[in-house]
């Protein structure tokens, strides 16, 4: 099943010839952080219809950065740009039609946004409208188009799209189970630290499937995953000290993992918990809520 991504951050840096001139003093602008500059000047040329100086004052719209935030205002500036043809807005008005911000929800105008920027090229509406056709929001369910999508997003090298391919093999969706092929996009996309891949990962080296067993990557992936904050991998570190697999069983470790799962709202960690902490010690138990405690504090972004 694919995630959607959230809407593009990226603004647009060239603009209509035209309007070169407000354009570019709204990029110096932003350069030297004078937001409420740059959004004056990127108004005076989307005011004259150019699609690059829209975009970027509908994210700043978006973002409250030399406005107050409004994303009625950042929707609106987005579909004027968008009616352009442009495709960076194009695909952000749908992220908005898709989680009803600044407009009313609307699947259906989400995935047609999405399908504009795609058939531009663009990754983010690519792998989104692949989304779309996974989950069946906006479009009939057809996890062959979900795939198609997937595969153009993931031939640019966007990571999501990877991951999302290698579910989509993984699991026989769309396309032939495969487990070789999903550990190839889940690697690719794993090495571009994406925590989900990753995770996906460990539990292909972990379960032998599409490669050798191996206990030892097994948990080379997961501690990836685990210090991007991602709870199962935490979780599976935890099973893996409790049960000796590739480590020696140290179930204070164990239950270091399964307090930093619970706490990231891994709902089988109590369970977790309260096996390992039956052979457990008072002062072991102590020790592995000292060792969470320090781990987070050492990984707190």
């Amino acid at each position: 099943m694919g995630v959607l991504v959230a809407i593009g951050i990226a603004l647009a840096m060239t603009a209509t010839p035209a309007f070169a001139n407000d354009f570019e003093d709204g990029v110096k602008f932003l350069q030297s952080k004078d937001y409420a500059s740059a959004a004056g000047s990127f108004r005076k040329a989307a005011a004259q219809g150019d699609a690059s100086a829209q975009h970027n004052l509908g994210l700043m719209y978006y973002n409250g950065q030399g406005v107050a935030q409004d994303y009625k205002q950042a929707a609106s500036w987005y579909e004027k740009a968008a009616a352009q043809g442009h495709a960076l807005s194009q695909h952000n008005l749908g992220y908005m039609y898709l989680i009803g911000q600044g407009v009313a929800q609307d699947y259906k105008q989400a995935a047609s946004w999405y399908a504009k920027a795609a058939a531009q090229g663009h990754a983010l509406g690519q792998v989104n409208l692949g989304v779309m056709y996974d989950q069946g929001r906006g479009v009939a369910q057809d996890f062959k188009q979900a795939v198609f999508w997937y595969e153009k997003a993931a031939a640019q090298g966007n990571p999501e799209a990877q991951r999302a391919l290698g579910v989509m093999y993984d699991q026989g969706q769309g396309v032939a189970q495969d487990y070789t092929q999903a550990v190839f996009w889940y690697e690719k996309a794993a090495a571009q630290s994406n925590a989900q891949a990753q995770l996906n990962l460990g539990l292909m080296y972990a379960q032998g499937r599409g490669v050798s067993q191996n206990y030892k990557q097994a948990m080379f992936w997961y501690q990836k995953a685990a210090t991007q904050g991602n709870a199962m991998a935490q979780f599976d570190l935890g099973v893996m000290y409790a049960q000796r697999q590739g480590v020696p069983q140290d179930y204070v470790e164990a239950d270091k993992w399964f307090i930093l799962a619970g706490a990231n709202g891994f709902e089988g960690a109590s369970r977790g918990r309260a096996f390992v902490e039956k052979a457990m010690t008072r002062e072991q138990i102590m020790e592995a809520e000292r060792r969470a405690s320090e781990w987070t504090k050492k990984n707190r972004n």
